[in-house]
């Protein structure tokens, strides 16, 4: 079985994202580095062929193209290393963790949003946009606050899942985009926890205190 063909850049989140995923679950990939800012290579016609969007990640496999990190993801889990312990055998578990990831690919995609207007100077009204993180963000510090008073550390139940690493991101490179960490603790402490995952990998922006 090939490697599958990640058309990637290395400071944008949902490309993070699916590198770490990837490690994690211990997938190789080939990665294929797009100059996405200052080139705007992500919209040159080669890639608009792969993704009328304009948008990475892109993952090819012989001749599946998917474009969304949610699928990108749930695809290299099923097909890769369906019995891997990131994906829980419990039912119940597993309807969670993919309610997770479905919130973190819709409600936390603002993330990525935020910091490409902050960093990047892609179009974008900032303070919108870090207004619906912040939410985004409150509800999930919320929901860890609640998690820890059952004896619970991750959003899904008592171990680390996909949908931890798919929300770590947006949470970790958020000082990027002006929200102080220090009003997130749940979130802080769940963070560290993420880390310690076999497999896990940064990036430049996440703080090391995580």
């Amino acid at each position: 079985m090939t490697d599958p063909v990640l058309y990637n850049y290395d400071l944008d989140i949902d490309c993070y994202t699916v590198r770490m995923i990837a490690g994690c679950l211990g997938i190789a990939l080939e990665l294929r580095n797009v100059d996405m800012f200052p080139g705007n290579e992500h919209l040159s016609p080669e890639m608009l062929a792969l993704n009328p969007q304009g948008r990475l990640p892109v993952l090819v496999e012989d001749s599946l193209v998917l474009t969304q990190p949610l699928s990108i993801i749930l695809h290299l889990a099923e097909t890769r290393c369906p019995e891997h312990p990131l994906l829980p055998t419990d039912p119940g578990i597993g309807a969670r963790m993919l309610d997770w990831m479905t919130f973190a690919a819709r409600e936390m995609g603002v993330a990525g949003a935020a910091r490409a207007t902050a960093m990047l100077g892609a179009p974008g009204d900032l303070d919108a946009l870090r207004a619906q993180a912040r939410r985004a963000l409150r509800l999930v510090d919320d929901h860890l606050t609640l998690q820890g008073f059952k004896g619970l550390g991750f959003v899904a139940g008592p171990e680390v899942t996909l949908a931890d690493l798919m929300l770590f991101p947006p949470f970790a490179l958020s000082r990027d985009f002006g929200i102080d960490h220090d009003a997130f603790p749940a979130l802080r402490n769940w963070a560290r926890r993420v880390r310690k995952t076999k497999g896990f990998s940064t990036m430049p922006g996440i703080p090391d205190y995580h």
